[in-house]
């Protein structure tokens, strides 16, 4: 399983340093200028200073400002190199515009649906062609949470993720438990079993025939 990624949240005690990268508490503190003698406190301006590296994040309105890097779940080890770059662009947009990773994010999952054997052409029925092959509801609920709100972004009807940072966030994390399910579990059973002496892989082979 893929390590759980506890990405920098406003207010949060603990969280991925975007600095360090370690999990860490997080002390945080208000901010102020001074003039004429007199400190006039800054409530839009607040840091954050990582108990492991020391080290400050500055948050402005409740997003990150400094430093400057995406705090989206990086790409799973065995994430498709044809999910790569759309799913880096993501990361590197999340912060300014939700609403353009999670489209980006759709386009990451219908090149998914290749991946997993099916069409690619309508993920609606891609992901009921999985359901049907025994696919979990887990996973399935993961897979409509991604194609909806992409399709969403790219088409606004019900949902806006035009702020809505804290959901853009979450489908990074989901796109790589679906291919730590689909992908990496299945690797890691397959490349298990070829282990197997061939004289018993070749009685199962006869067993289930």
């Amino acid at each position: 399983m893929i390590d759980t990624y506890f990405p920098p949240m406003y207010e949060n005690s603990s969280f991925h340093c975007p600095h360090c990268n370690v999990k860490a508490q997080q002390d945080w503190s208000n901010t102020s200028y001074y003039s004429h003698g007199s400190a006039t406190p800054i409530p839009e301006l607040r840091v954050s200073k990582c108990v492991h590296c020391k080290r400050l994040t500055i948050w402005y309105d409740k997003t990150v400002i400094i430093p400057l890097v995406s705090l989206a779940a990086k790409p799973h080890p065995n994430m498709p190199d044809s999910l790569i770059n759309d799913y880096q662009e993501a990361r590197s947009i999340v912060n300014f515009s939700p609403r353009g990773a999670a489209a980006l994010l759709r386009l990451a999952l219908q090149k998914l649906m290749i991946e997993l054997g099916e069409s690619g052409k309508d993920i609606n029925k891609d992901i009921g062609s999985l359901v049907e092959k025994g696919l979990s509801e887990e996973v399935q609920q993961a897979l409509d949470i991604v194609r909806v709100i992409g399709n969403e972004s790219v088409h606004p009807g019900e949902l806006d993720l035009q702020d809505d940072y804290d959901t853009a966030l979450s489908l990074f994390e989901l796109i790589n438990f679906i291919i730590d399910d689909q992908i990496s579990r299945k690797r890691k059973i397959s490349e298990l079993f070829s282990k197997l002496p061939e004289s018993k892989r070749n009685g199962i082979a006869i067993r289930d025939k």
